[in-house]
């Protein structure tokens, strides 16, 4: 059968989803207003954003979405928004010497944030290096992308609710999407309002801190900044030393608000209409709660056991203390999630400590979360599975379907997870074998375990990986060539891998 594919009506969609990501702008706008910086720098992006936004959007003035078409906005969408959000950076770069103003670096920064990564190429986070405006707009667009810009979009534009659910499903983290309500575009309001409704409540108890004297350093503005940077898991900080540049009070109070970043967000929904049982009974829930608890008494134990100099550098000091517990609570919390904050510089932890912490990078988060990585509902299944092909085995003529909290998983699901998370572990491998290759090229040393981490902290929209990947660390060694890589890894891997590789394989298959 011939792959066929209206381009005009999909870019149109796009446009008028670039359109609206100009509106957005107006928050950096008006922060450079009170600063007096950088004001032709959004005056500017807004208005360039403008007329591409309304120029592709002419293309096709009654764009007719069929589930090709569906696909391919989600795609293209995700990259379109990058590619204009790096806009302020090359603006507010230009004439300096800041990293950003080099346009594989822009495109590297902007992707990392819409995709919530929070990896960076720059090391010279500063207010005298990178105005207030240009950095809020750093935390904005993980804030946008954290729910889903095709999420919000349905939301707002009655013409993409026909082809709602499809959008949704390309989209939404995990492999299956919850509907909340009949109609779709009320679920996206929904799942948008719960969103919305943490973030002001985080924003609230950061700056509520500081009024009481916790945090002399998180004023109005680190306040918002953070609480743009972790709901959606994105891991973005104005501060060079990001959470660690505030006191145990900050970080016990984000601590809470990672993990509720983690999980199904369809789940607070049920609470707020009472039904706390689905909470409780969701056995994803309860095996992502469980998993962090006995992870950060594992990280605990190993920190307080191999407490030396080399561990006093990342954070940690020497027997059980409060010290120890908050920095293993907030790592795990944190990689586990995806979102990529730091208090401590766990790359210089020992390799005990650091293997707990690539096994975290590995879980994610769960499906209908704003985490990363392959999630916590496909590796249940996929245990499931292969402990099902063992049985079967040895008992060829069992009957023996896959139970996920007492409900028989669809073959169709079990297939399409299990093509997800091969895929997964493909992608990684070859990308981790070629940043390693590629590096040797240029003659930049990276160790096995940075390779290995550079690919999963980009393919799993983690951000920090280890060694000079680190936390404190950055990215901007790398080629242009690893750093495009990179940028694709981000893009698919916030996709979820099949719906990007859908359409090459569409592609091939016509020629």
């Amino acid at each position: 059968m011939k792959w066929r594919v209206d381009w005009v009506a999909s870019v149109s969609m796009v446009g008028t989803i670039i359109k609206y990501l100009a509106v957005t702008m107006v928050i950096p706008l008006m922060v450079s207003i009170i600063y007096m910086r950088d004001i032709w720098v959004f005056v500017a992006a807004i208005g360039i954003t403008l007329l591409v936004g309304f120029g592709l959007e002419r293309l096709d003035k009654d764009p007719d979405l069929g589930p090709t078409e569906a696909l391919l906005l989600v795609s293209l969408s995700w990259l379109a928004v990058a590619v204009v959000g790096s806009i302020p950076y090359l603006l507010a770069g230009y004439g300096t010497e800041s990293m950003l103003r080099l346009p594989i670096n822009a495109l590297f920064e902007s992707m990392s944030g819409v995709t919530t990564t929070g990896s960076t190429v720059t090391a010279e986070l500063s207010f005298d290096r990178h105005s207030h405006a240009v950095l809020m707009w750093r935390q904005l667009t993980q804030w946008l992308g954290g729910m889903g810009i095709i999420v919000l979009m349905i939301a707002i534009l009655p013409e993409l609710a026909v082809n709602g659910a499809q959008l949704m499903e390309s989209e939404a983290p995990g492999p299956e999407l919850q509907k909340l309500t009949p109609r779709i575009a009320e679920t996206a309001r929904a799942l948008w309002l719960i969103y919305f409704g943490f973030t002001l409540v985080l924003i609230g108890l950061l700056y509520g801190a500081h009024l009481l004297g916790f945090a002399p350093n998180m004023n109005l503005y680190n306040a918002i900044a953070h609480g743009f940077s972790t709901l959606p898991t994105g891991g973005f900080s104005p501060q060079a030393d990001s959470i660690a540049a505030f006191g145990a009070v900050v970080q016990w109070i984000i601590i809470p608000f990672m993990v509720i970043a983690g999980v199904n967000f369809a789940l607070f929904w049920h609470v707020l209409r009472g039904e706390f049982r689905t909470m409780v009974d969701n056995p994803e829930f309860r095996w992502y709660m469980g998993a962090i608890g006995v992870l950060i008494a594992v990280l605990s134990v190993i920190l307080v056991r191999g407490a030396a100099p080399a561990m006093e550098l990342g954070g940690v000091t020497e027997g059980l203390t409060e010290n120890t517990i908050r920095q293993a609570a907030f790592q795990i919390a944190s990689l586990m999630n995806s979102t990529g904050y730091a208090t401590a510089n766990f790359a210089q932890w020992d390799e005990h400590a650091q293997v707990v912490l690539l096994f975290v990078m590995f879980i994610g988060g769960s499906a209908g979360s704003t985490g990363g990585g392959v999630k916590v509902v496909r590796w249940l299944i996929t245990l499931k599975a292969i402990r099902r092909e063992l049985y079967t085995t040895i008992h060829p003529d069992a009957v023996s379907p896959v139970r996920l909290g007492g409900q028989v998983v669809d073959e169709d699901a079990i297939r399409g997870i299990m093509v997800f998370t091969l895929l997964y572990i493909f992608l990684f491998g070859v990308a981790a074998v070629f940043l390693s290759l590629d590096s040797a090229r240029i003659g930049y040393e990276l160790s096995t375990l940075e390779a290995i981490s550079a690919s999963l902290a980009t393919l799993g929209n983690i951000g920090p990986g280890f060694g000079s990947l680190g936390p404190f660390g950055s990215f901007r060694e790398f080629s242009d060539l690893s750093k495009f890589l990179m940028i694709f890894l981000m893009w698919i891997g916030r996709l979820e891998i099949v719906p990007v590789l859908a359409l090459f394989v569409g592609r091939l298959k016509d020629r």
